[in-house]
């Protein structure tokens, strides 16, 4: 599984930092950070990240 951020559209608003925490995360800045290729074993909270994305900014790739 491949995870995009669409940087251009991201606005950090952290919801994915929730679904998701083990794949987003905020810098000490509050800029969204991600890891791209995580485990597999975690596609259910990626999926539910990119659903509460307010912007749809996050894509999942096989």
């Amino acid at each position: 599984m491949k995870v995009v951020v669409d940087m251009n559209r991201c606005q950090d608003h952290g919801q994915c930092v929730f679904a998701a925490p083990g794949v987003f995360s905020l810098d000490d800045a509050g800029h969204l950070v991600h890891v791209s290729d995580p485990d597999d074993a975690l596609r259910d909270e990626v999926e539910e990240a990119a659903d509460v994305c307010p912007l749809q900014a996050i894509r999942i790739e096989a």
